[in-house]
């Protein structure tokens, strides 16, 4: 078949488009591209991560065995940030790509800069080590949020309790600081017990000291090992008590509170939560076929580091949600509490709690 060179005449003999004819299709083409632009939907849902671009404004050593090192972030214009509640943190973006978590340890009412500390954990995952040493003043430093996965219900403000009673270990202190500045600006009764290893190793201890005698400072090397007496001195009904520190201190305490009738308790650690009833199970690679296994007492996560070092992960609690995965065969045991039925029935999944009951996850990984 031959393609002919040029269109046939019309017929009044006319071999050129109609103007009238090229106008019209130009606007026809004109109002259907605008009508597909207006009328566009993303499929994906939209994620507000709350991204801000801040710089390092201040660095100071807030324990003594400098240990901990305490940040001030600032937007570089000086604005005013979003606003926050006691218990809130923020998410790190650190230069090398690692996204970790850490609690708001400034004050609320200082529009103009947020505060965290970071304890040097020089066997940890690496984030720390960075915050000390990749931070100078003069750092500009991407975050995220403030979120707030511990929240603080203030007695007469959504609480029932009458009373509040903190307890600090060690860098635990951070997201209970800006707690007992609150309770002591609303005049609320409070008390609190701040322990450590030494005083050397406690951070913002001078800012602590400055509650008077509503606080009680005990270290393991002067006092030894606090027990449940000495963690919650005087606590009884109708108070709430606010934990933060690592997972013995918390698991004393809740093992007391269960047998005081009338008393809160709200807690956070700073630790991978223990592993209960775990079984062991394996986890198959879909792009490479690699099987590894995750003993009864080791998290999917550990599991997956110790072949996948680059694998992203962070807060190892359950609530961040850094490390999901998807998973694309085998029946998950979901044991994070930020993931809804619809994400689990999508395949999500946390690899740094969640786990299976036996038998094989394949992971898309």
């Amino acid at each position: 078949m031959t393609i002919p060179d040029h269109l046939p005449a019309d017929l009044f003999g006319r071999r050129d488009v109609d103007r009238t004819v090229r106008v019209f299709d130009a606007v026809a083409s004109a109002r259907l591209r605008w009508t597909t632009l207006v009328n566009r939907r993303d499929p994906r849902p939209k994620v507000d991560d709350r991204r801000m671009a801040l710089v390092v404004t201040e660095r100071r050593i807030e324990a003594h065995d400098q240990d901990v090192v305490g940040l001030r972030l600032a937007a570089p214009d000086g604005r005013a940030l979003p606003p926050w509640r006691p218990g809130a943190h923020l998410d790190l973006e650190l230069p090398s790509g690692r996204l970790r978590q850490y609690s708001l340890c400034g004050d609320p009412a200082d529009v103009r800069a947020y505060r965290v500390a970071v304890r040097r954990i020089p066997e940890g995952g690496g984030g720390s080590v960075e915050v000390h040493d990749s931070l100078p003043v003069g750092s500009p430093i991407v975050v995220r949020g403030p979120r707030n996965a511990f929240p603080f219900a203030v007695p007469g403000y959504g609480s029932p309790a009458r009373r509040l009673h903190f307890v600090a270990g060690g860098i635990g202190v951070t997201p209970i600081l800006p707690m007992a500045r609150l309770a002591h600006r609303l005049g609320i009764e409070w008390s609190m017990v701040y322990t450590g290893r030494s005083r050397a190793t406690l951070p913002f201890l001078d800012e602590i000291e400055g509650f008077g005698d509503r606080v009680v400072v005990r270290t393991d090397d002067e006092h030894g090992l606090p027990d449940a007496g000495a963690l919650l001195p005087g606590v009884g009904p109708d108070t709430a008590i606010y934990s933060c520190g690592p997972a013995p201190m918390i698991a004393v305490i809740a093992a007391a509170v269960r047998e005081m009738p009338s008393v809160e308790l709200h807690s956070e650690r700073f630790s991978p939560p223990p592993i209960v009833n775990g079984k062991p199970f394996e986890i198959r690679f879909a792009s490479t076929g690699e099987v590894i296994e995750v003993g009864a007492t080791r998290t999917a996560l550990d599991a997956i580091l110790a072949s996948r070092p680059d694998r992203p992960y962070s807060c190892r609690q359950g609530f961040c949600r850094t490390c999901k995965v998807r998973v694309l065969a085998g029946e998950p045991d979901h044991r994070d509490s930020v993931l809804t039925a619809a994400e689990r029935s999508a395949g999500a999944m946390l690899v740094c709690v969640s786990r299976a009951d036996g038998g094989r996850l394949v992971l898309d990984l």
